[in-house]
């Protein structure tokens, strides 16, 4: 079992947030207006990384390249007309209630620029307890999910060794970040039959592993 955390580093989207269907849906809908077709493995490609990141590589994937701004333009409305409806995923609150109250320092680490955190976050309150914050577009940020950057970043801002932080991520781009990062990292995959918190990642099918190991460890 992994030792108990001096911090937590959260991912938002499809983490905190029952967000990346509506993203999906938005790249989806974004490629369609330019003729064209995202499978499923594609769009799993695509979670955890950054707006413009996103775009260059659906671009790319168009039969007739267009420039990420204007892709951008497509798809950004469609998204925020969808975000209100997100809702927190299961045992997210509590986690980060629980981290409030147990004195584990937490930062958000998203590849979600400020603006639209903000913005999928309003219906949210309870997420104002997550402080420290590391965005897409941060202009200290040196490079986005896969590469260490953010989780290095969150862990420099809350002072704390990276070694001593558990981060909790859905997507491989966000995995592969915080692993590289030294991160003992939770990987959440609601499809898993059975979690596995032996290794690292640990592999687990709810947040509510989580919150259950950081009371077990805090005995």
């Amino acid at each position: 079992m992994p030792s108990r955390p001096l911090a937590c580093l959260f991912d938002l989207d499809g983490l905190l947030l029952d967000t990346e269907p509506l993203h999906s849906r938005g790249w989806s809908d974004a490629a369609a207006h330019f003729g064209g077709n995202l499978n499923s493995e594609q769009l799993q490609q695509l979670k955890g990384r950054r707006r413009h990141d996103c775009a260059r590589q659906v671009s790319a994937w168009l039969p007739e390249p267009v420039d990420p701004d204007t892709l951008l333009a497509v798809q950004q409305p469609i998204v925020r007309q969808l975000l209100p409806e997100a809702r927190a995923m299961p045992g997210a609150e509590a986690l980060v209630q629980y981290c409030h109250q147990a004195g584990i320092a937490m930062a958000l680490v998203t590849s979600s620029a400020e603006k639209s955190v903000l913005f999928k976050s309003a219906p949210h309150p309870w997420l104002t307890q997550i402080g420290m914050r590391v965005y897409g577009d941060d202009p200290e940020l040196s490079a986005g999910k896969p590469d260490p950057a953010p989780f290095q970043l969150g862990a420099a801002r809350l002072g704390i060794p990276v070694d001593r932080c558990w981060a909790l991520e859905d997507s491989q781009a966000g995995t592969a970040s915080a692993l590289a990062a030294g991160c003992q990292v939770w990987t959440l995959n609601e499809s898993l039959g059975t979690s596995e918190i032996d290794g690292n990642p640990a592999r687990i099918n709810s947040l509510e592993i989580v919150l259950e190991t950081l009371i077990s460890t805090g005995d």
